[in-house]
C-alpha cells in the first residue's frame, strides 16, 4: 500500500506570496525582457505610466469580459478608487498587448493591476489583499483613493 506524502509546510510556505508585490526571477526576467520587442515595451511601460492605478484586463470596466477582470474591477471599485486615478487596458483588443504584459510582468494571468509603476498582482492576489486590508492600506499610501470630502459630498 502506497503512503500518501504530503507537501511539507516549509514547501507550502514557499509556495505562498510572502509581500504585497510579485517579484520575477531575475534569470526568467533577463530572458524575457529580449523576447519582448522593443516596441512593445516602450507602449507597455507608456501604459504602466498612464495613471497611478493602471489595470490590464479582458474587457472593459464597464464590460469585462471575464469573471477576474469584473472581480478585480468590483474590488477597486469597494476599495474606493479614484477615477481620476485610474485607467484600463482591454487586452482583447490588441493580441501583442495580450502577451506582451504577461511577459513584461513575468506573471501568466490577465487582469494584471500596477500600482505607480509596481506590479501588485492578478485577481487571485488582489482578493487576498483586499481581504486581509493590504490593499486598503496601500492604495491609502498611495493617495489614489476618493478623497473623504468628495466622498461625503456624493452622499448628500
Amino acid at each position: 500500500m502506497a503512503a500518501r506524502i504530503g507537501m511539507s509546510p516549509l514547501l507550502r510556505s514557499f509556495s505562498r506570496p510572502t509581500y504585497a508585490f510579485h517579484r520575477p526571477s531575475p534569470l526568467l526576467k533577463s530572458f524575457q525582457i529580449r523576447a519582448l520587442s522593443d516596441a512593445t515595451r516602450a507602449a507597455i511601460d507608456k501604459a504602466v505610466g498612464s495613471a497611478p492605478v493602471v489595470l490590464f484586463m479582458k474587457g472593459t470596466p464597464e464590460t469585462p469580459q471575464c469573471g477576474f477582470s469584473r472581480a478585480s474591477i468590483q474590488i477597486l471599485g469597494l476599495q474606493g478608487v479614484d477615477p481620476k486615478k485610474f485607467t484600463a487596458f482591454n487586452v482583447l483588443e490588441d493580441p501583442e498587448l495580450r502577451q506582451g504584459i504577461k511577459e513584461y510582468s513575468d506573471w501568466p494571468t490577465i487582469p494584471q493591476m500596477y500600482l505607480d509603476k509596481e506590479f501588485v498582482g492578478g485577481c487571485d492576489i488582489l482578493m487576498s489583499m483586499h481581504q486581509n486590508g493590504e490593499l486598503a492600506k496601500l492604495l491609502e499610501e498611495k493617495g489614489v483613493l476618493v478623497p473623504a470630502e468628495v466622498e461625503n459630498e456624493a452622499e448628500k
